[in-house]
Formats: C-alpha cells, structure tokens, sequence
C-alpha cells in the first residue's frame, strides 16, 4: 500500500540503474486516415487493423471484452482516444536496437495499411479533421476524461482527440543523477519544440503555428512547465508534488471514477467514500503518475514528452539528440544551461510554438540554441561510441537535425511549403 510519502520515494528509487543499464525506450504516435474518403478511421476499422497486426506475432489486449490494444515481447500498441496508434517500444541498449524496432514497425504497419486502404499521417496535430468528426471508441477512461478534462484545460479535448508526439523514456543512476537530468530536460523544451516543430497546418489550412501540438498542450488541463521543475528537483519535493496533485481518475476494477475533487493524498489518508475508502497500490500511483501531463515526468524513468511526432526518416533523431544530451554529455549541458533564468525559459516556452526558431533565450535565438545543443549531443554520442555492422556510431541519427539547422528549415515549414502549393491532401500523407 502507499500510505506515506517515502513509499512514493522509494518508488522513484526502485527506478535507479547501474550505468550499464541505462536503457532508452522510446513511444511514437501516429493519425490514421481511410483512404477513401480522407477521414480519421473508427473502431471497427482499428478492429482489423489489430487483427491483421496479430499475424505478425502480437497479441490483443482486451478490456470489457473489446480489443484496446497489442503487444508482443517488451512492446505494446495502444489506443488513444480518437483512434490514434502509438507504439511503446521495448527497454533497448542504444539508439541503433531503438531504430530498428521502429523500423520493424514500419514494415508491418505498412503491410496492414496497405490491405486496409489506410493512409498514416506523421504528424503533431490532425491536419484535416475537425474535432467533431473524429470518432472514439469503447476503451474505458476515454469516457470520464472526455468530460473530465475541459473543465480545466479549454484545448484539451484537442489534445486528446488531433495530437500526436513522439516520448522519450530515460534511465537515471541516482538521485542526483535524476535532479541533473530533469533539470536539464526543462530547461531545453523551448529547443526542443522549435526543432521537432511538426504541425503547423490545421483544418486544411495554416495554423500560423509552427508546433500548433505545443500550444494545445500548453492549454491543456493537468499539463505545462511550472516553474517548480526548474529547481533541484529531487526525489521528495517531485513526491511532494503528486501528493498534491488532483487525480484524474480512480480505476476500481474494470470501472474509472472521476477523482477531480480528490488529491493523491486524500487517496493515501482513505478519504475517497466512492471506493469504499480503500488505499492506493502500486498500480493507482502508476495510474496517477501517468495522468500528469507536464511535459516531462517521473515514474521510475524520466519521460521526455515535448516533441512533435515526425515521418519515419527523422523518427530517431529525436531519441538520438536528447540521448546525446543526457547519457553521453550531461555535465557539460547542465553546466550551460544552470545560467539560464527560467523565467525566461518559460517564457521562451510561451512563444516557441509559433515563433519558432526566432523564439528569444538569453539574448540568443533558438536556431543558436539548437545548434549549441546539437554539437553537445554529437560529442556525447561520440563519446558512448556504439557501434552498428557497418562501423558507424549513433551520431549518424543527428544528420536529419543538421539540415534542419544548416536550411533554418523545420518539419513544419516544409509542411506548409508542399500543402500551400497545391493543398493536396496526399501531401499530407506518408509516402
């Protein structure tokens, strides 16, 4: 039972790794479309889709009898609320195995697709659906936080329904390690949006936003950057903080209950009459951990959430860069970024989503950031040197990233260039 913040605590701690065991896991979403008529697919195509997958060796995962996801060894495919797919790759060695898995995906993807007449889209945001023509399905606490979650976010249902991103999961070997490696995963989500910004067109049109993804998730109930994640953040003050946070939802069996009016410590002290004032488990805290939507967080691993979704060729330029950054140059970036004011962090956090890489950080752009920070990670990554066959190490994965920097040129405004040509839906498809 969780009855105590140093359960909580020793919760994170059962997360610390031997160096040698730092793992990288890395999740990506992706929009589906039928082909026929340009619209996000519903349930019963999401049925096939699953069946079809299971011939490649995964396996249904049901929920009050309605398939809701699959996995197959350490990766899963899950659902998200208006049929989107994300897949959860395995706890991998280095960026090399972290590629390949995707790469595995694709192919299998493709095939399904193929059959099915279905059209993915690489994507931060739904480029073409209106919110009320997305549909749902029958997983369970979709229901509760559709209602939920506007009361106090006015894009969450946007969110929920027409975003996309590509997470990051990262190991840390200690406390202080944790502090270093989250303080700097806050301090650089202005770059990282600039860099990742993949969704500027909305509706068939032009946003005006170069991460319209980001803007939605700033104005999103249960998500942003507060200030409180740029201080020494350690394992305590981050147990703190979820005792304190209000919970989404109570699952109690195959039932969710809205917990809007409840903290995780109101749950820990048994004041939660709706369950019979039972006490948290293990898996009600992972719940709750899951449903605090910063744009990075803690379970036992960090959670690096602050990028667009990207097309297959960039799908790994984003785990490569931060992987640099974290396990291969830490001190070096921590260094850099710990005279960095977070006021004007987040202020630079305010304004990326639009203004991009002309966004304002210290007296610098954040085109001169992400070069500064691309350099790091090169170096890091050099120094981890791993391999593959051919003799090349995980640097080849930043190449997508130096011609971002080198045109000044983002997934986004390529975006915008093909669409506004001729504003062909196909454009907007994986080729």
């Amino acid at each position: 039972m969780i009855t105590s913040k140093e359960k909580i605590i020793e919760h994170f701690k059962s997360g610390i790794k031997e160096i040698k065991d730092l793992k990288i896991g890395i999740e990506h979403e992706k929009f589906l479309f039928n082909n026929k008529d340009n619209k996000r697919i519903d349930y019963t195509k999401i049925k096939e889709m699953f069946s079809a997958l299971q011939e490649f060796g995964w396996k249904a995962v049901v929920e009050k009898g309605n398939i809701i996801g699959l996995n197959n060894a350490g990766k899963n495919i899950s659902l998200e609320p208006g049929n989107q797919i994300e897949l959860s790759g395995d706890k991998l060695n280095h960026i090399h195995e972290a590629c390949a898995e995707s790469q595995d995906y694709l192919f299998e993807l493709r095939q399904v697709t193929k059959k099915l007449d279905i059209n993915i889209v690489s994507a931060g945001f739904d480029p073409i659906s209106k919110l009320d023509e997305i549909p749902n399905n029958p997983k369970q606490r979709y229901k509760l936080m559709t209602k939920e979650m506007p009361l106090d976010g006015e894009l969450s249902l946007d969110m929920m329904y027409r975003t996309c991103g590509t997470q990051l999961n990262l190991d840390y070997e200690s406390e202080k390690d944790f502090i270093k490696k989250f303080k700097v995963a806050n301090s650089i989500v202005p770059i990282s949006i600039a860099l990742f910004a993949n969704s500027s067109i909305i509706e068939k049109q032009n946003s005006n936003y170069l991460s319209y993804r980001s803007k939605v998730w700033q104005n999103t109930s249960r998500g942003g950057l507060p200030k409180l994640f740029f201080e020494e953040l350690d394992f305590e003050k981050y147990a703190d903080f979820v005792m304190n946070f209000p919970l989404l939802f109570i699952q109690d069996k195959e039932n969710y209950i809205s917990g809007n009016q409840y903290t995780f410590k109101h749950f820990m002290e048994g004041k939660i009459i709706e369950i019979g004032n039972r006490l948290p488990k293990e898996n009600d805290l992972s719940s709750h951990l899951s449903t605090i939507f910063t744009e990075n967080r803690l379970k036992k691993y960090i959670e690096i959430r602050s990028m667009d979704t990207c097309g297959w060729e960039c799908l790994c330029a984003g785990p490569a860069f931060f992987t640099g950054m974290l396990y291969g140059n830490l001190d070096e970036i921590y260094e850099l970024i710990s005279k960095w004011d977070k006021n004007k962090i987040i202020n630079a956090y305010l304004e990326a989503p639009q203004k991009g890489f002309n966004t304002q950080l210290m007296g610098k752009d954040l085109l001169y950031w992400a070069s500064k920070l691309l350099d790091l990670s090169r170096k890091g990554l050099e120094k981890r040197d791993i391999i593959n066959k051919s003799g090349k190490n995980e640097t080849i994965f930043l190449n997508h990233l130096q011609e971002v920097i080198d045109n000044k040129t983002t997934n986004a405004d390529h975006m915008i260039n093909k669409f506004s040509k001729n504003e062909d839906l196909s454009e907007l498809y994986d080729k």
